[in-house]
């Protein structure tokens, strides 16, 4: 097993809680996995980004080189682009949430931005916010959308579950139950998509 993910969106959006589980999930399951961080400048909105490499073999580098992602998964739309060169033409999936954070004044159109992600031949776009706001708190979006990468990660699910009862255990059983509903809703709308 081998998976090269891409991680981004910008400061404060939970990139890093999402590469926490994942991490977390791999070492369930006894795979190896290398992290590298970039964090842009995010108190200002900036941009965050990880790239998490797993694999049941050694791993020599922790970044990932341009055009091998086997998944780009982001909170962010326009990040999401930002990160497309990454990913792996022939083979690489996109995950994104459709919601953006407006952090500039020349921020693109919604319109262009999707037409663009839908222009790609493997992708899942997701409003992540909507569903967490219906699930109690916007503040999950991350981990819906993490949900809706679950089927490409090669991870059996009950770990990704396994993981968010560990990671989020001090806040309380309320945030780890909040956190396993993002995570399914996310799954069921991946899995609707077929």
């Amino acid at each position: 097993m081998k998976k090269d993910i891409i991680l981004a969106g910008v400061g404060g959006q939970g990139i890093l809680t999402i590469a926490t589980v994942i991490g977390t999930a791999a070492l369930m399951e006894g795979l190896q996995l290398k992290q590298a961080e970039v964090h842009g400048m995010s108190q200002r909105g900036g941009d965050v980004q990880s790239h998490l490499r797993l694999s049941s073999k050694p791993i020599a580098s922790d970044l990932i080189p341009e055009g091998k992602a086997d998944l780009v998964i982001s909170v962010e739309p326009m990040e999401s682009l930002r990160y497309i060169i990454m990913m792996n033409k022939e083979t690489g999936w996109l995950i994104t949430s459709m919601n953006p954070f407006i952090n500039m004044s020349n921020y693109p159109s919604l319109e262009e931005l999707l037409a663009e992600i839908w222009n790609l031949p493997r992708n899942v776009t997701i409003d992540a916010e909507k569903v967490a706001k219906e699930l109690g708190t916007v503040k999950a979006a991350n981990i819906v959308v993490l949900g809706a990468a679950s089927p490409y990660l090669e991870i059996k699910f009950d770990n990704l579950e396994k993981a968010i009862e560990s990671i989020f255990a001090e806040k309380g059983n309320d945030m780890i139950q909040l956190n396993l509903k993002a995570l399914r809703a996310g799954r069921e709308l991946a899995d609707k998509r077929g």
